[in-house]
């Protein structure tokens, strides 16, 4: 406890004045303006980058030439760097861009929004927006999905998935069961069913998890009858990064039904392989079946918003927030559903129907493959696996030794799994170089590269693609590697 007491007037000290009332004039720092960042040039970007917000994730970009860049705009399937280069993006933003960048409609509506000067944050009131959401959601989701959270993230909206299906479950059934290789999201409550050391790092993370292998029925069936406690199952529908991993159709029905009999709540993670870039909206579609809880992110944002929703069957709602003293355990945050954003999202979803984006998504994504599988024909010593649905592909390269000349394959060989991921990023860092064209990788193969382009993508997008990797492959990988190391000397 504090004691105040009142000055000796007799003290020979100095008193502290009391501090002024009136108004004072407060410096201003030191602030960029958004025209001088946008004139910024590479050398003060990475400079800030350093000093204020990664100086380790710059290491893996200066070894992919990626630090060299510069993005100035973006339209369609296409960045266009500060050389005026244009960078055919399959890549897209981990798929976070259905529609590629900056399409006109999501522009239109977004500044129409503005110069109407809508509200954004009404979190006292209902919002006409996010309630429209919630209907084109529910009216999109197969069965009985119609009960929608919306937010920010993947993340948050697995989180909101979780815990739904956890409430749902009862506090007798609270564990989860989750799968090898899974991503989830970054935040502290996902990491525990994401599969990955290096972003669970020396977190303490939830122990009430159990880990099945992905695909893996009878490992499921084992874990459910063994343990009365399993309430919830949570999986990708297509493992992002894992490696783009699927599971067979019969895999799917069988949890259904596996789910139904033992009363595990299922959870699908859609996130990445959702809102159309599998073929189908969602694509547990493929399979025939409905999920109990299912999660939407990235490209639910047209490429211009943060923008992501729960969407889950009603009886599990009711069950978790179906009454007044339960309804705001699990409310939306203060930008769960904002104006804006949620305006985004419902041009977003007319958009990928009005433009016939899902069915491009599937027919164009077959092409994909098929050339991808021609190319893998063509040289078999390099190209492990091709395998994806839609616009979700992997492609996957055999471990480095395997593709060296015979007489190096033992004395590389034991440096193998030192140099998992080389190969892709060699291919991915000349293919953005000396051919334009951006692609992306995955997390836990690191032999995988992961192409996730924009819906809109055409055949020419693709026959660009392939035809620059196809001549890379053609300069055989001792040449790939010298011209790699080169690079980094430039």
């Amino acid at each position: 406890m504090t004691v105040m007491t009142k000055p000796n007037t007799n003290d020979a000290r100095a008193v502290l004045a009391a501090p002024s009332l009136s108004p004072v004039t407060i410096a201003k720092p030191d602030l960029i303006s958004v025209e001088q960042a946008k004139a910024m040039d590479v050398a003060r970007m990475t400079d800030l980058f350093k000093a204020h917000l990664n100086p380790g994730q710059l290491h893996f970009m200066k070894l992919l030439g990626f630090h060299k860049i510069k993005i100035e705009s973006a339209e369609g399937m296409y960045y266009v760097d500060q050389n005026g280069r244009r960078i055919l993006d399959f890549f897209g933003g981990f798929g976070s861009l259905a529609l590629g960048h900056n399409h006109p409609r999501i522009i239109e509506a977004r500044k129409k929004f503005q110069d109407e000067k809508r509200q954004e944050i009404a979190i006292a009131f209902m919002s006409q927006y996010a309630a429209a959401l919630a209907h084109n959601l529910a009216q999109i989701s197969p069965g009985d999905l119609d009960m929608v959270f919306l937010g920010s993230s993947g993340s948050e909206a697995m989180e909101a998935a979780i815990k739904i299906a956890e409430r749902a479950a009862g506090p007798k059934r609270s564990k989860v069961v989750y799968a090898e290789n899974s991503f989830h999201g970054k935040t502290k409550g996902v990491l525990a069913i994401t599969d990955g050391q290096l972003y669970r790092g020396e977190f303490k993370l939830v122990d009430n998890t159990v880990r099945v292998p992905f695909g893996d029925i009878d490992a499921i069936e084992r874990a459910f009858k063994s343990d009365p406690e399993i309430g919830v199952i949570i999986l990708e529908t297509i493992q992002g990064g894992g490696g783009i991993v699927q599971a067979p159709a019969e895999f799917w029905q069988k949890l259904r039904a596996l789910c139904d009999k033992h009363g595990v709540i299922w959870v699908a993670d859609e996130v990445q392989c959702g809102v159309g870039r599998s073929g189908r909206f969602y694509a547990f579609e493929h399979y025939g079946v409905v999920p109990d809880v299912t999660a939407v992110a990235k490209s639910l944002g047209g490429g211009k918003s943060a923008m992501a929703a729960m969407i889950a069957k009603r009886d599990i709602y009711m069950k978790a927030y179906g009454t007044p003293k339960t309804a705001m355990i699990h409310a939306a945050a203060t930008f769960g559903g904002i104006g804006e954003a949620s305006i985004t999202a419902i041009e977003t979803l007319n958009v990928l129907y009005d433009e016939g984006l899902i069915e491009n998504a599937a027919v164009t994504g077959d092409y994909l493959l098929e050339r991808l599988q021609a190319l893998q024909a063509k040289y078999p010593k390099i190209i492990k696996d091709v395998r994806g649905k839609g616009f979700m592909v992997g492609l996957e390269f055999h471990d480095f030794s395997q593709t060296l000349p015979m007489v190096l394959r033992p004395v590389v060989s034991v440096l193998d799994d030192k140099l998992k991921g080389s190969l892709s990023g060699f291919v991915g860092a000349l293919l953005l170089r000396d051919y334009d064209v951006l692609v992306a990788f995955t997390e836990y193969n690191r032999n995988v590269i992961r192409l996730l382009p924009p819906l809109i993508c055409q055949r020419e997008h693709v026959d660009k693609l392939v035809d620059s990797m196809d001549d890379l492959l053609s300069r055989g990988i001792v040449s790939i590697v010298k011209d790699f190391v080169k690079s980094q000397m430039k």
